[in-house]
């Protein structure tokens, strides 16, 4: 096992066997000839990929649908490859690292620079918990448009299956999930609601033929993984549904309708006054002591189960 730098020629037999078979579907010359990499290099890294990319401009729930996925996949052993950019390559990078599990970040530049710069945390997390950095370019190459896509068709094919949590129609998600049907890679998606912006991608996936994603389980037996495979050893906040049955809230009380509405959709405070017929300032009280639990959290002016 390596925890350095180093380049892998496509001649090498660590040259990850999925991403050379599926870059020959396309141009049997198409695939890098060298592969660089920082971190931890070994077979075990490429065994079970799981490609997991989504808007840059994550919503609230993207980012809770991909940590909440990612998590369990992650913990269950399952690699998470993605392109390193904020948003919801940001998001999976970060909760497969939250959960002690492998990720591998494929970049759109040299090797040796951090892109985005903002990210030099998560680059410095994603080594010191034995993940990969790649890229087919070497030294400080800086970014263009093209190699956005070339990255792509590398996360695509590395990765026995993709994930798209959130993308508009012209997300480059849709870039990645792309190259994966090119490579008889299966497709996962994330349904969102059919007002978003960023949901419109996913639906599109959807409608062509993605499966769509209610829980890590519909994965995990995609991989033929346990569903609560290495789960129950990964430090999680409490669900909201822990939160109904742990006693904190009460049956037919504020709280728990407070809660079992919220489940259903983000909501502003007037709105849930109206809902429940109760006064602005009573259910801000009830709000307020529901955050110091932990059980909600606000943004943006709305209230979101946390």
């Amino acid at each position: 096992m390596s925890k350095e730098s180093g380049v892998i020629e496509i001649t090498n037999k660590k040259y990850p066997k999925a991403l050379k078979q599926a870059l020959s579907v396309l141009v049997p010359s198409s695939g890098p000839k060298k592969l660089y990499y920082k971190g931890n290099w070994s077979d075990d890294i490429f065994k079970n990929c799981l490609a997991v990319v989504g808007s840059r401009h994550l919503t609230y729930y993207g980012r809770k649908a991909t940590e909440q996925i990612v998590t369990e996949c992650a913990a269950a052993g399952i690699t998470i490859v993605s392109g390193f950019m904020y948003g919801g390559d940001e998001a999976a990078h970060l909760a497969a690292v939250k959960c002690g599990g492998k990720t591998i970040a494929v970049m759109p530049c040299g090797i040796d620079l951090i892109h985005p710069a903002n990210q030099k945390n998560l680059y410095q997390e994603i080594l010191n918990n034995n993940g990969l950095v790649v890229s087919e370019y070497e030294g400080s190459a800086q970014p263009q448009n093209f190699t956005y896509v070339q990255r792509d068709r590398l996360v695509a094919g590395l990765s026995k299956a993709v994930l798209v949590t959130e993308a508009a129609l012209n997300s480059g998600s849709l870039i990645t999930a792309s190259y994966a049907k090119k490579y008889n890679r299966k497709v996962f998606a994330v349904p969102g609601q059919i007002t978003s912006e960023v949901s419109r991608g996913t639906l599109k996936l959807i409608k062509e033929g993605a499966e769509p994603v209610a829980d890590a389980s519909d994965i995990l037996s995609y991989f033929k993984v346990l569903v609560n495979q290495g789960v129950n050893q990964v430090d999680r906040a409490p669900s909201s549904q822990n939160f109904v049955s742990s006693g904190l809230t009460k049956t037919g009380s504020l709280e728990q309708k407070i809660i079992a509405q919220l489940k259903r959709e983000a909501l502003r405070a007037d709105e849930m006054a109206r809902i429940f017929n109760v006064p602005v300032a009573q259910l801000g009280t009830t709000l307020s002591l529901m955050q110091l639990k932990g059980q909600i959290l606000q943004d943006f002016g709305k209230y979101y189960i946390s």
